[in-house]
């Protein structure tokens, strides 16, 4: 049976958070979008903790993560998603106004599916966001929940 999983947004600014979301509204998704506002939040809803308990454990579709977030950044939430082996396969895409070498650097080390600067021109935003979700959440294939690559 075919499951449709959510789409996760890791986004502390207010402002980048409502664009996307309108941005991924408009391209008619089925998908449930989460709104997520810190890297700590981020774990909480993949790990089904503190307000997330009830959550069905679906890993999501995609996820769209900031670097520069409170008390988790986005780096750190990768190691850790890279480094669980119920997480490690989710598909995350950097959305970050970073242009730093060492951010980009350090996201492809730790396992990045793709790293995309906000563009600062608001129609060039709301179409890259478009672009992001219509792959990723309707072209791009997933492995089950909790398939790993080790045998059992």
């Amino acid at each position: 049976m075919f499951e449709l999983r959510p789409i996760l947004l890791a986004e502390d600014n207010p402002r980048d958070a409502e664009l996307t979301c309108e941005a991924l509204a408009d391209c008619n998704l089925a998908n449930l979008v989460t709104l997520v506002r810190d890297g700590v939040e981020v774990m909480e809803f993949l790990r089904c903790e503190g307000k997330y308990t009830k959550r069905k454990p679906v890993n999501p579709a995609v996820m769209i993560l900031d670097i520069k977030m409170p008390r988790m950044d986005g780096i750190d939430v990768l190691r850790a998603i890279r480094s669980d082996p119920v997480l490690k396969l989710i598909p995350v895409v950097m959305l970050t106004s970073s242009r730093e070498d060492q951010d980009l650097i350090r996201s492809y080390e730790l396992g990045i599916n793709a790293y995309v600067v906000k563009p600062v021109k608001f129609l060039e935003f709301v179409e890259a966001v478009k672009q992001l979700g219509i792959f990723w959440a309707l072209h791009n294939e997933l492995p089950p929940t909790g398939a790993s690559t080790h045998e059992q």
